[in-house]
């Protein structure tokens, strides 16, 4: 199928939440502001990147996933390099490391990441699960949650084989790319980070100190994407359906960490086999109590209310032709910002919206 409408599709005023979001196209170097009305409010021109995963800090800098030149790991989905960028695009802080991939974010004096590993013979013999016959040169790869000081010195490693390996196996049908396949590292407010692995069907909050203090798998999230801790203290991901037993569709789910059953739920309410991206996407409540939903691998953004009626739909217009994949408009993610958010304000202060 061809996407041929593209921009602002629908959309209900009355029911939908107004605001900016940030959009990243896969395999390209623009970020766009987009207004309510699908219109760009802002563009920043940065390094290229394949998970372009970008958000706002509260100054208004831009902080964005991108490739540096000596990647290192599974060659597809590996970034290498975060940088934050200024209003104007000026480049403010840099951090090479050639194995980090799909997310990170800015700390006060840093940054906490997800990395790829180099494991022994004898510990890759030790991977278990996965897909026989899927194996990559150099591979399968461990990986390690990394933090580091403004300077790029280590601070803090956390590694899936020293602590999971005996517990969690690879799902049946996903690649034997590495052990983990990390998607999100999200910073919680008490120093603990939130952790989605997309191949053990796994997230889990990681305390620096402690280990892991909770954890959540179900084979239901089927390689689960964009983890986020809600201010009711659930946890919301996007569940792709990759690993689905049945036909494959792509799910929201909210989490009760305390009793780690699936409490509020998103589907498709007609051809529930129509919503569907295998390996990309995320989700986002807003103030308004709907939940913003990025269709990553058709560069789709749709609101829903609770009850799962669509009040907004845009697709976007931000075509790439890439090298890889051909002429996509993929969005690994997607992030709201309220009119009167700091990080739009910050933005007011420097250039025009």
């Amino acid at each position: 199928m061809r996407i041929t409408n593209t921009g602002l599709l629908f959309d209900e005023p009355a029911l939908s939440t107004p605001g900016y979001i940030l959009i990243c196209p896969v395999d390209s170097a623009s970020a766009f502001l987009l207004r309510p009305d699908g219109s760009v409010a802002h563009e920043w021109q940065t390094g290229n990147g394949m998970t372009n995963w970008s958000y706002l800090r509260p100054n208004g800098n831009l902080i964005r996933n991108e490739r540096c030149e000596n990647r290192k790991g599974v060659a597809l989905t590996v970034s290498g390099r975060i940088s934050e960028y200024a209003p104007d695009g000026t480049l403010l802080w840099q951090h090479d490391d050639p194995y980090q991939h799909h997310d990170a974010r800015r700390l006060d004096d840093g940054a906490i990441y997800a990395a790829f590993t180099e494991l022994s013979d004898d510990m890759k013999a030790k991977v278990p699960g996965g897909l026989a016959g899927t194996e990559i040169p150099g591979g399968p790869f461990g990986e390690v949650i990394r933090q580091v000081d403004e300077a790029g010195v280590v601070q803090f490693e956390w590694h899936f084989t020293d602590h999971l390996i005996d517990r969690y196996g690879l799902y049946p049908n996903s690649n034997k790319w590495s052990y983990g396949h990390t998607n999100t590292v999200c910073p919680l407010e008490d120093g603990t980070f939130l952790i989605s692995s997309k191949n053990l069907n796994l997230v889990f909050i990681l305390d620096p100190q402690e280990g892991v203090t909770w954890e959540h798998q179900s084979d239901a999230m089927s390689g689960q994407h964009d983890a986020q801790m809600l201010d009711n203290g659930n946890v919301l991901v996007f569940a792709n359906g990759v690993y689905q037993s049945d036909l494959h569709h792509s799910q929201v789910l909210e989490i009760d960490r305390a009793t780690n059953e699936v409490v509020w739920r998103y589907k498709a309410k007609d051809d529930f086999t129509s919503f569907f991206s295998p390996h990309m996407g995320g989700a986002q409540r807003l103030p308004s109590g709907n939940t913003l939903i990025c269709e990553g691998n058709k560069g789709c953004l749709f609101e829903v209310t609770p009850t799962g009626d669509i009040v907004r739909e845009y697709v976007s217009p931000h075509f790439v032709q890439s090298e890889t994949f051909g002429r996509i408009n993929w969005l690994f993610r997607a992030r709201w910002y309220a009119p009167d958010a700091p990080e739009i304000k910050s933005l007011e202060d420097s250039v025009a919206l």
